[in-house]
């Protein structure tokens, strides 16, 4: 949504024309300035953007709408007027400004021709969560609270209903903007990514967040060194002119010139609300300035303001002070989530190498623990857990984690379902997929150690019977070839020597046959020509394990 620019002055312009155009856009009775109509033609035309709607990336929810000094046009120490370091604003939380040049890298090998900026990132950062709120992350850059925007609940904003079953907003009615960058979830769900290779894609950790907004900004055909495709890009992003604007003067501010500073030491917005909602698109003759230059015309009639405030982006602790009827949010169950569980895939009668595992959130974000989780295995299936047991219930950690016992396949082949159920007045429930596939041979061998030997042109004496198993458990209806060989290190199909008989009993020197409930297989019987020598018969499962068994044709002692 479209927000108006924040309570305060643009001061020190360098020129005189820069200062009039601040003055007159933005600082007339040092008032906020109305919004623009997001429905100018010109503006949308020149810019390629589609109607505003819920397909941003934010859901077009709120932004802070601060906007940068005039006073430092050059980069740090470049005046005797700027310290050293460079102005307070221009000042970037290190871990954040880190993420930022590490999307930057990332996108560089991946897609080069989108050649995306990182001060992109860092202007979309900053009006979305004011950099983080200052850089209050941990070392592995998670925000050490969520950062959340207002339900989407249609009500001033967008309506979206919940698409995440809470998972990732604590919302399970509408969904809400999350993280440094706003993704909504379902936005994050299609272009979440693991910035920090942790094998886990979170959009309140902002190596993963500042990866997936350059993705999503780089989607298509985009070359963010144009200005137009850069424009469509941050349009994208959340369809509001207003908010081009103001992503535009960060972009711009920082390209002049930052500098890292402390995490949780960056300049928090003054507007401490994510903003307000635009009013309703009224017609308008068709503007003569850019999307990305801020017009110099007079103020429009400002607004009325709401009778309420909209809702903020939430404080960084739980209030100290809640209505006694109210628990208190800090400890109140929020989301369940999936905590990093691989493939559950296992082959019947074996143990599953990868276990379920969940972490339970109170509803501002932080792990909850002593939070009862119910695993339970579902669907047609004889897998289980440790003794037999379909259902477990276990408590998470410290941590808000869990981890489910040992899963055991059983002989029912196919899919199945893992279930995990934390909460009692709105539960929460995370699915996973099970597959259970059928044993193939690793192994074919004799049952015996005969000597198999023949005189020549008659039919060996002993049959000879093998076994196809897995893990020493024969494995039923398993293919096995049999093919009389020239030599084990070349084999190819012999022209001579022993061979079968086919049905019409004429002689044949490969046959495909398959293995009993048992996995054992006896051979027909094998016949001698008339040439002695030895020979080697060669026997390969479907599966690869192979077999080769030396039959001896020698004319009888005298």
């Amino acid at each position: 949504m479209a927000a108006q620019f924040g309570r305060r002055l643009r001061r020190g312009a360098t020129t005189t024309a820069v200062a009039a155009a601040a003055v007159a856009a933005l600082s007339a009775s040092q008032a906020p300035a109305a919004p623009h109509p997001d429905s100018a033609a010109d503006d949308r035309t020149a810019a390629g953007v589609t109607p505003p709607g819920d397909s941003a990336a934010t859901g077009n929810s709120p932004y802070h709408t601060d906007l940068p000094p005039l006073d430092t046009p050059n980069k740090p120490g470049a005046s005797v007027n700027l310290p050293v370091t460079g102005s307070a604003e221009a000042g970037i939380p290190a871990t954040v400004l880190a993420a930022y040049k590490r999307a930057e890298k990332d996108l560089a090998s991946t897609d080069a021709a989108c050649r995306l900026p990182w001060q992109l990132l860092a202007a979309i950062g900053k009006v979305e969560s004011g950099q983080a709120r200052g850089g209050k992350v941990d070392a592995n850059g998670t925000t050490f609270s969520p950062i959340l925007g207002p339900a989407l609940n249609g009500q001033g904003f967008a309506l979206i209903k919940d698409t995440d079953g809470g998972a990732y907003d604590g919302d399970s009615t509408h969904d809400r903007a999350v993280g440094p960058m706003q993704f909504i979830p379902s936005t994050w769900a299609t272009w979440g990514q693991d910035g920090n290779g942790d094998g886990r894609k979170d959009p309140n950790n902002v190596y993963d967040a500042a990866l997936a907004a350059g993705r999503y900004l780089c989607a298509g055909p985009r070359d963010l060194s144009l200005a137009t495709d850069l424009d469509r890009a941050v349009l994208s992003y959340n369809h509001s002119t207003e908010y081009l604007r103001t992503v535009r003067s960060w972009f711009d501010y920082y390209k002049r010139g930052t500098h890292e500073v402390p995490d949780g030491t960056g300049v928090l917005p003054k507007d401490t609300d994510t903003g307000t909602p635009s009013p309703s698109p009224t017609p308008t003759p068709p503007a003569t300035s850019s999307p990305s230059t801020p017009p110099a015309a007079t103020e429009p009639p400002a607004t009325k303001p709401p009778a309420t405030k909209p809702p903020s982006t939430g404080p960084t602790t739980p209030p100290t002070t809640p209505p006694p009827t109210t628990p208190a949010p800090g400890v109140t169950f929020g989301s369940l989530e999936n905590a990093g569980t691989g493939p559950l895939t296992a082959t019947a009668g074996d143990a599953f190498s990868e276990r379920v595992k969940v972490r339970a959130r109170n509803k501002l974000g932080a792990p909850l623990a002593k939070t009862s989780v119910t695993f339970s295995v579902v669907g047609d299936t004889d897998t289980r857990f440790a003794e037999g047991k379909r259902t477990v219930t276990l408590t998470t950690g410290a941590d808000g984690t869990v981890t489910a016992p040992v899963l055991t396949a059983g002989e029912k082949t196919g899919p199945f379902r893992v279930t995990a159920v934390a909460g009692t007045t709105a539960p929460r429930t995370v699915s996973y997929l099970g597959t259970v596939t059928a044993r193939v041979a690793d192994t074919i061998v004799r049952t015996d150690d005969k000597v198999l030997t023949a005189a020549p042109g008659t039919a060996f004496a002993d049959r000879l019977e093998v076994k196809a198993a897995y893990k020493g458990t024969g494995v039923a209806d398993t293919a096995v070839t049999a093919t009389m060989i020239t030599d084990a290190e070349t084999p190819t199909a012999n022209d001579k020597g022993p061979y079968f008989k086919d049905a019409l009993g004429t002689p044949v020197r490969t046959l495909t046959l398959k293995t009993g409930a048992d996995g054992l297989l006896e051979l027909p019987e094998i016949h001698a020509d008339d040439t002695a020598g030895t020979y080697e018969l060669r026997l390969t499962t479907a599966s690869g394990a192979t077999l080769t068994v030396e039959l001896e044709v020698e004319a009888p002692a005298a």
